[in-house]
């Protein structure tokens, strides 16, 4: 186990492993939840994410990603109304300052009525770094110069809100080519492209 949690695992290679489950949460005014980080390295930078993260020992994605929209926001999904995965990433960024390795699937959901958010839930890594919940304007969204991750998420939403052709979309973070198995070389979950 690392010191960022039981979902993070270190490779052979020494980089560390995770599944990964978001949500692209919408409300009935078609606005995007997301929330803001900064990196604890560099306070000065921040930029803005869907809702998720990791998926613990014997959950599924999607029970995952209705855990985790509870812990961060304080509201509660129904597992069946989640739509997909719709969109599957792979990702490598630095978090704590260490080079990490995630795997992502990304459910589709709507806030049914209140839509008040709460950090209550919040572990003490997510207060470390996550500064806000914002529902963003997808207009705003895709006028903002703020960093966005996914990288295209701006227009990905405006297609998703939309509602889901049922194509599972994939994408690639251009800085990871090759997608590392977890110590014992088992993947637990990720994308099916081949």
């Amino acid at each position: 186990m690392s010191s960022l949690g039981p979902d993070w695992v270190r490779c052979a290679d020494g980089v560390l492993y995770r599944s990964a489950a978001r949500v692209l949460l919408f409300d009935d005014e078609d606005r995007l939840l997301l929330a803001r980080g900064h990196d604890a390295d560099d306070p000065g930078r921040s930029w803005w994410f869907t809702i998720g993260g990791g998926i613990d020992p014997g959950e599924s994605p999607r029970e995952a990603a209705v855990r985790e929209v509870d812990e961060e926001t304080g509201m509660r999904l129904d597992p069946a109304g989640l739509v997909g995965p719709v969109l599957r990433r792979r990702a490598r960024f630095d978090f704590f300052a260490e080079t990490v390795r995630q795997d992502e699937d990304f459910f589709l959901a709507r806030a049914d009525g209140e839509t008040t958010l709460s950090r209550a839930g919040w572990t003490a890594i997510e207060r470390d770094f996550m500064d806000e919940l914002r529902w963003w304007p997808l207009g705003e969204l895709s006028a903002t110069a703020a960093e966005v991750f996914p990288h295209g998420l701006p227009t990905l939403a405006a297609r998703l809100a939309r509602g889901w052709d049922g194509t599972l979309i994939h994408l690639a973070d251009d800085n990871d080519d090759q997608r590392p198995a977890p110590p014992g070389g088992e993947r637990r979950h990720g994308p099916s492209n081949g």
